[in-house]
């Protein structure tokens, strides 16, 4: 059985670690309602333009758009956000292994990889693999900027047209609460026009100069650099709340920890007392004879 000493530092040590994973928690709380407000501010504007390219899209039946030109995958893209930083549980783990669930599902079908990681922690992995990664600024996970992941967005929307990229995958985590974080794989591009029946009756709200071909046109670029964003703040959002849950279960642990670690001090304690008292009884005996 260990020493009194080695129990009691033992104690101290947890409780050291126990102070530093509330701190954590305690901050990626507050780091997490602030990217939830952020996600909460840019819905209403992603569902309401969503919401006039599908009116538009519920007369425009014969619209083609060469975003959504589908051709004979040669060449993929695949944007992967994860954070730069770890002790978020099995989020970066998760991110990486579907990276590479998804990088073997194309390359199996002969088309060549080109790797966007948003993150360090998927940079590293990827430049471990030998995958070809194109050097992105990680700094992009930890503070999410509409103008930054637009400047990429941009750069896929034109390499796309350019026939450079024959399909743009994304992988990032949705944040359906702070205990649950949904890893999700979506073709970016191209994009799928599919009218909206339900919205059909709003198409009388607009009035449309010169054509809705035209404004189609300029919309669809607004779009998906809105959905690429609304992905980064989406995964910035489930990496924090993944941390939450990280470092709570380390809490309960080391208080677990505490609790049993507190029982055996006592335990050892009562057994040096009883050994001490045992050892003046037989003195006190000794003497008496």
């Amino acid at each position: 059985m260990a020493s009194l000493k080695e129990v009691k530092a033992r104690i101290g040590s947890v409780n050291t670690t126990l102070k530093i994973t509330s701190s954590m928690k305690m901050v990626s709380s507050a780091k997490l309602k602030k990217a939830q407000y952020a996600i909460e501010a840019i819905s209403p504007y992603q569902n309401r333009l969503n919401g006039i390219l599908n009116n538009f899209l519920a007369t425009e039946t014969d619209f083609q758009s060469a975003y959504s030109e589908v051709r004979s995958v040669s060449n993929v893209a695949i944007v992967v956000f994860s954070s730069n930083s770890s002790l978020c549980g099995a989020y970066n783990t998760n991110v990486a292994k579907q990276m590479r669930a998804v990088i073997a599902e194309q390359k199996s079908k002969g088309a060549n990889v080109v790797l966007y990681p948003i993150g360090k922690k998927v940079k590293e992995q990827a430049i471990k693999t030998g995958e070809q990664v194109v050097d992105i600024d990680t700094a992009i996970a930890d503070k999410p900027s509409f103008d930054s992941i637009s400047d990429i967005t941009n750069e896929l929307m034109a390499k796309f047209l350019a026939k450079e990229y024959d399909q743009v995958i994304v992988i990032y985590h949705h944040l359906k609460n702070t205990a649950v974080q949904k890893l999700q794989t979506e073709t970016f591009l191209p994009i799928v026009l599919a009218s909206d029946e339900n919205n059909a009756n709003d198409n009388g709200d607009y009035i449309v100069e010169p054509s809705k071909a035209e404004i189609l046109d300029s919309l669809l670029p607004k779009a998906l650099r809105t959905k690429m964003y609304a992905c980064l703040l989406d995964s910035n959002a489930s990496e924090h709340g993944a941390r939450v849950m990280a470092m709570q279960i380390a809490s309960d642990n080391a208080n677990q920890l505490i609790s049993e670690l507190t029982i055996l001090y006592n335990k050892t304690r009562q057994q040096a007392i009883t050994s001490e008292l045992l050892d003046i009884v037989g003195g006190a005996a000794a003497l008496a004879q």
